[in-house]
């Protein structure tokens, strides 16, 4: 199995961690979204904002690998079919969305810390606050939380939009490169 990305396919590494931090990107905009609305008296009003700081810090976790993995691993080279303008708002676009999730993944820890407390990763470690106590820090932090989310799921549809148009209409292998590596160049 081909484990590092080549000049023509993303490997298994780069595949994986692409898919698991676009469904999580998702899941917790899902969960984001629906747990702003619990009531006090729901089972749910303590848990999901657990849950929702739990895998936030996961997925930061999870966007520092892949960050470094992104640098000290070649991408594969555009198609041959791709025109400049294509190739070059695939980079912005890209590099957006990493700056969008870090701004949103460090505006969500911001929210969580500002009256000093720590973030509990589902019991297994804590990790503390950055700040300390900081009057209306929650404030500010949620209004870029909430619009920095708004953003990256809007531009991660463009961005899936572009990938499926490059499948159907321009029958190219963008999509297929992410989905399975390649041990070959076709």
């Amino acid at each position: 199995m081909q484990l590092s990305n080549t000049s023509f396919s993303y490997g298994f590494v780069a595949i994986v961690v692409h898919w698991v931090a676009a469904v999580v990107v998702f899941g917790m905009f899902a969960l984001g979204f629906w747990m702003v609305d619990l009531t006090y008296y729901s089972e749910w009003y303590q848990r999901a904002p657990d849950i929702h700081r739990s895998v936030g810090v996961l997925l930061f976790c999870l966007m520092v690998f892949r960050l470094l993995w992104r640098l000290f691993t070649a991408s594969p080279d555009p198609l041959d079919g791709h025109k400049l303008w294509e190739v070059l708002s695939a980079r912005i676009a890209h590099g957006f969305l990493y700056v969008l999730v870090f701004v949103a993944m460090a505006s969500g820890f911001l929210i969580s810390t500002a009256d000093g407390s720590s973030v509990s990763v589902f019991g297994w470690f804590e990790v503390p606050s950055v700040t300390g106590q900081i009057k209306r820090l929650e404030d500010t932090a949620g209004l870029v939380h909430y619009w920095s989310t708004w953003a990256l799921v809007a531009l991660a549809l463009i961005h899936a939009a572009g990938a499926l148009k490059h499948h159907f209409v321009d029958r190219d292998k963008t999509l297929r490169r992410m989905l399975v590596p390649e041990r070959r160049d076709d």
